[in-house]
């Protein structure tokens, strides 16, 4: 997996900017709308929220395949200049975020195979069960995907204030290399990150 190749160019281009924004509104929709699911007695309208989060789901799984895809053939800017420990600690965090956002739809359609709830996209194309009917097994799914969630929710808790941290206080451009902007525009590090980059 070809994850650290990089460029110098300053920022993302533009398809992987889509990416992560769509992946960021679509995972954290689907975070609420679990949320909001789980609290509803049942009723047509929670099996109909119930399936448009499936639906939503079995997008965002194909949506990191591409997303994946595209990176391995994209090479990702240049590193900001940051502490050695820190550049370990960002890379972990997106290979975890990577793993989970495989992980939790591919955990909630294991699921929804042993409850013996057929998955079927957008109402028209019905995705075969990945496993047998198995409730025992189902619950054990159900409880793995909700602590997957969670683990999620945390990391990009961490994602987000990591960004803001290195965007405001070390103002060194990292949240800008994932907007868009004009060509002309380039980062400037503070020089005292600079320094601590030797140390």
């Amino acid at each position: 997996m070809r994850m650290t190749r990089t460029t110098d160019v300053h920022r993302y281009n533009s398809i992987a900017q889509l990416f992560h924004w769509t992946m960021a509104v679509l995972l954290i929709g689907l975070f609420c709308l679990g949320l909001y699911m789980q609290s509803l007695p049942f009723s047509p309208q929670k099996l109909k929220l119930y399936s448009w989060h499936k639906w939503a789901g079995v997008v965002a799984f194909i949506l990191v395949v591409l997303r994946l895809g595209w990176r391995m053939v994209s090479a990702a800017p240049k590193p900001v200049p940051m502490p050695a420990w820190q550049q370990k600690a960002a890379h972990l965090g997106h290979l975890l975020l990577y793993v989970l956002m495989f992980a939790i739809p591919l955990t909630g359609w294991l699921m929804s195979s042993a409850k013996g709830v057929p998955t079927v996209l957008f109402g028209l194309w019905p995705l075969p069960d990945l496993i047998g009917r198995n409730n025992d097994l189902g619950n054990l799914l159900q409880s793995v995907h909700w602590y997957l969630n969670l683990s999620l929710a945390l990391l990009v808790a961490i994602h987000v204030l990591a960004a803001i941290k290195h965007q405001w206080i070390d103002r060194d451009g990292t949240l800008s290399r994932m907007l868009p902007a004009r060509a002309d525009t380039e980062t400037r590090p503070n020089p005292k990150l600079l320094q601590s980059t030797r140390s």
